[in-house]
């Protein structure tokens, strides 16, 4: 994660809170959070090598696949659920957004816009895009699913849930006009109804 954009999914995050970070990779965003924003919780990690680098930091981690679902968690025992780029890599992409809301009281989302327009170029071309944002080529993509900003903004409506925040990045920069055309990155600060 880019420190533009782990500063700006931090921002959305209240002091204090007690969050959950799934999908955590090395932990970078929580012990930033830990040490900035006085933020306590755990990450959830299925990597290995990401595993051992959230306990390098210092970073309470548990090792499991989100597949599986987060029966581990009561309702609302976590202030924020951080789900960043991970959706777009689970098989259960909608029920672990339900799963979001129901752990946590404000869940915050961000992944790859596939809307952004360098993306639609190239399939215009004949092409699946490969750039900073979408390194892998398509036979080789960690990614099971693309989604849009637009996308994922009508999945919210439909799971019941209230979008109290969404913009898109690019850069590091805050998107809030055309973000689904102009945004690399698509950001949903979300809670149950």
């Amino acid at each position: 994660m880019s420190p533009d954009m782990l500063k700006a999914i931090a921002n959305l995050v209240p002091e204090g809170s007690r969050v959950l970070d799934l999908g955590c990779g090395d932990g970078s965003l929580l012990a930033h959070l830990q040490t900035h924003k006085a933020c306590i919780g755990y990450g959830v990690e299925i990597d290995d090598a990401n595993v051992l680098a959230c306990v390098q930091r210092g970073v309470p981690v548990l090792q499991f696949n989100l597949d599986a679902g987060l029966r581990l968690f009561e309702d609302q025992s976590f202030d924020v659920v951080l789900q960043i780029d991970t959706l777009q890599h689970l098989r259960n992409a909608e029920t672990m957004l339900r799963e979001t809301a129901r752990v946590g009281r404000m869940g915050i989302v961000a992944f790859p816009n596939f809307g952004h327009w360098p993306n639609r170029w190239s399939v215009l071309r004949g092409r699946m895009p490969v750039n900073q944002r979408l390194p892998y080529e398509w036979y080789d993509t960690p990614n099971i699913r693309v989604g849009t900003f637009a996308d994922f903004a009508v999945l919210a409506r439909k799971n019941g849930l209230h979008v109290r925040d969404a913009f898109g990045l690019q850069e590091g920069q805050r998107v809030d006009f055309w973000p689904n055309w102009r945004a690399s990155t698509a950001v949903f600060q979300l809670q149950r109804r």
